[in-house]
This record gives C-alpha cells, structure tokens and sequence, in this order.
C-alpha cells in the first residue's frame, strides 16, 4: 500500500466520520465532508462553536473512519491544527476544488473555522473475500 493508494482512495469519498474527544474524555463523532491533500492531510470546515471544534483545540488527537462502500474502509489517526493565513490560502484552493459551495459558508458564517490534520497512523481494510487485505502506515 503506498500513499499514492490513499491519497486515490481518500479523494473518492467526499464525507467521513471525525472522533474527538471531549475535556471530560467522552468520545463525540460527527460526520463531516472532507479533502485530502496529496501530503494526506485532511482539510474539513467547522463552526467555533461546535463540540468538535472546542474539543480538538483541548485535545488535538482525532481519528477518522472513510469509506465503507464495498467492504473498504481507511482509519486514520492524526493531528488536528489550524491553520495560519498563508497555510489557509493554499488549503482553501484545495477544500474549494472539491467543496466549492463551502465558499458561500466562508462569506456568510461568521463562525466558521477550517482544520487541517497531520496524519500519524492509516489502516486500509479490504474484507472482500477475493481481495482481503489490511494494511498499516506510521507517521
């Protein structure tokens, strides 16, 4: 599995499940649209008063679960930032290209933010009988 593969297998899917966990260690999920980045960052829009935006500024260590269609999954661990002005520049063409909509949210929401994630583990699961297969990438 390379992170050519991935990235590929990311891009495919445009929603996701986020996991953070609050400041009394209670897991909370949501489901999120998302973009990856060909470094396998992940680039998702919030608002600042969201709980999964209070909790990863306490706890920035979030996972993800993308992509369930057809017996294949990625689980991504990874670590959640915001972004500075020049970052948010290039990570906006990107989340744009894919969400161009979430232009109309950055004009008009006066709390929204954006988050990035560095990714520090990824598990590819394939449960096909013909094509079984996981795989594990560090960080």
């Amino acid at each position: 599995m390379t992170k050519d593969f991935i990235y590929r297998f990311i891009r495919q899917h445009k929603f996701g499940v986020l996991s953070t966990v609050s400041i009394d260690n209670i897991p909370q999920s949501a489901y999120i649209g998302l973009v990856v980045t060909p470094a396998l960052q992940i680039i998702f829009d919030t608002v600042s008063d969201s709980r999964k935006y209070k909790n990863l500024l306490l706890n920035p260590h979030v996972s993800f679960v993308i992509g369930w269609d057809n017996e294949q999954t990625i689980q991504y661990e990874g670590i959640a930032k915001i972004p500075d002005t020049n970052e948010l520049e290039k990570l906006l063409l990107t989340y744009f290209a894919v969400f161009p909509e979430g232009k109309n949210r950055r004009d008009n929401w006066k709390n929204i933010v954006y988050v990035y994630v560095e990714p520090k583990w990824i598990r590819y699961s394939d449960f096909n009988e013909t094509t079984r297969k996981v795989a594990e990438i560090k960080f």
